[in-house]
């Protein structure tokens, strides 16, 4: 079922009031979509391999193929539930002022604040 053009406008509002509010979150929502789905067909690939070696390594009697396939086909399963994008976030010096907490109740306030204006707007 299609969007009405209200839906549209209202989606295409919240998006670039996502963009001004947090442009790093817009683009790592909005840009990783290719780069999954090339990790899934590389990991697809790679599990396929290490199943070839694993059973070529027990019928030809070579056990180290076998683990070589059985370690490639462990790669593929640990790329694919990897998380790309996520960085570690190195801990403040000693004397240095503590990392801000993200206050969700402050965000969930605003959100519904904003809800609540358009709600008011549409009326």
């Amino acid at each position: 079922m299609p969007l009405s053009e209200y839906e549209q406008r209202v989606l295409e509002q919240m998006e670039r009031q996502l963009r001004s509010d947090d442009p790093k979150l817009a683009s790592a929502l909005h840009g990783r979509g290719g780069s999954r789905v090339r990790i899934w067909i590389l990991a697809a690939i790679g599990g396929l391999a290490g199943l070839g070696m694993l059973i070529g390594g027990a019928a030809a009697a070579l056990p180290v193929l076998g683990v070589v396939g059985f370690v490639v086909m462990f790669g593929s399963v640990l790329l694919v539930f990897s998380r790309p994008g996520r960085r570690s976030v190195a801990p403040a010096a000693p004397g240095g002022p503590a990392p801000a907490k993200p206050k969700k109740q402050g965000m969930l306030s605003r959100f519904e604040e904003r809800w609540e204006r358009r709600r008011g707007e549409q009326r």
